[in-house]
């Protein structure tokens, strides 16, 4: 089981917020401080020049950053030894049902999770929302693939596909 953090900052909306429900269940530690992460922890960042692939799997930690979009520059984590882009995946939660690039916390952990071959967390940290592993449903094929892959440049490869690049 790799642990999860959610550097939280409090710019989305709570009634909305994936993370302040995985919170309720145990599931992630949330901190509004950068500093209270642990380094060896991969921060997953859409910005990340690299994408995840299973050559991640050593990673102790996973750290999504819960802001918007608008604030998301703002975060620093340019410096972090360990950043990692998600690569094309479709949302199946209600505000973005179907919009590529555009998931929740819960889904990113959740596809983080399943490249670096913990499925079985990764259904678990779903299974709390109703449209949960609908997620996992959508993205059956590039999971599967993205987690095949054999490292960041095939994934990107990978990706490409499902983009039609």
């Amino acid at each position: 089981m790799i642990r999860l953090y959610a550097f939280r900052d409090n710019s989305c909306d709570p009634r909305k917020c994936t993370v302040k429900r995985m919170e309720r269940f145990g599931q992630v530690t949330v901190t509004d401080s950068l500093t209270r992460i642990p380094r060896s922890s991969l921060i997953l960042d859409p910005t990340a020049e690299r994408a995840l692939s299973r050559t991640d799997r050593d990673t102790p930690s996973i750290t999504a950053l819960d802001c918007s979009w608008e604030v998301l520059e703002s975060v620093e984590v340019r410096r972090w030894p360990r950043r990692r882009a998600l690569p094309y995946l479709v949302a199946a939660n209600p505000v973005n049902f179907g919009r590529p690039l555009r998931l929740t916390s819960v889904e990113a952990f959740a596809a983080a999770l399943w490249i670096l071959g913990e499925e079985d967390q990764a259904r678990s940290i779903l299974s709390k929302f109703n449209w949960g592993i609908r997620f996992l449903e959508l993205n059956a094929d590039p999971l599967a693939e993205y987690a095949a892959a054999e490292d960041s440049a095939a994934v990107v490869a990978i990706q490409a596909l499902y983009m039609g690049d």
